[in-house]
């Protein structure tokens, strides 16, 4: 919690008090539905909400700009983006249907109205969206065939609309046919460890109808 605060000096008291209550509601909720490995609850702070806000760092989202969230686990990254932007629209949606449960209770928790969860396939979105961002669900060839039709067409931030995807490793066989994509080593925004691997990917992609 400490390293939120220094890295994101402008929280409101409100935010602070949200950030705050994370972990006792995901150490409460994991006990009833196991959607964070049980090794890394006490390490949620770096290795759920910081890797999340580390998409932050690259991107600040503009209010009324919309973001979906694809395969969000327990909800991330979609919790604490949508704790730091407030007036930014999250589509947090997932397979599970536990997962949705546990991210719609703290949610409710949180009084983060600007949140909507959902079981859903990325496949089935029929909405478009400024930015899809997600944490590692599959490889980027996969992921991309199942969003590629839901960017908007009107670009309002500063990189053009597109994905945002937080991957670690050597990904250059990954992304071979992704000549457009910006990679940004997380461990230039926060200095630890865990980070030292990980990335934020930018792909920008064109609007289909």
């Amino acid at each position: 919690m400490e390293e939120i605060l220094k890295q994101f000096p402008n929280l409101s008291e409100n935010q602070v008090q949200q950030f705050g209550k994370l972990y006792d509601l995901y150490q409460d909720w994991n006990a009833k539905i196991n959607v964070i490995s049980r090794k890394d609850i006490d390490e949620l702070y770096t290795k759920h909400v910081l890797h999340s806000l580390a998409i932050a760092k690259v991107m600040e989202f503009v209010p009324e700009s919309s973001v979906l969230d694809v395969g969000t686990g327990g909800g991330f990254p979609g919790v604490p983006l949508a704790i730091l932007f407030p007036e930014t629209n999250f589509y947090l949606i997932d397979v599970i249907a536990k997962k949705i449960k546990v991210v719609q209770a703290i949610a409710d928790a949180l009084e983060l109205k600007n949140i909507r969860a959902e079981q859903k396939r990325a496949e089935n979105v029929e909405e478009k969206f400024d930015f899809i961002v997600s944490r590692a669900v599959t490889n980027m060839p996969d992921f991309y065939s199942w969003i590629k039709n839901k960017i908007k067409k009107e670009n309002r931030h500063e990189f053009h609309n597109g994905i945002l995807y937080l991957k670690g490793g050597d990904l250059s066989q990954e992304l071979k046919d992704f000549p457009k994509n910006v990679q940004f080593p997380i461990s230039d925004f926060f200095d630890n460890e865990f980070f030292e691997t990980k990335k934020v990917v930018y792909l920008p992609l064109k609007y289909k109808v």
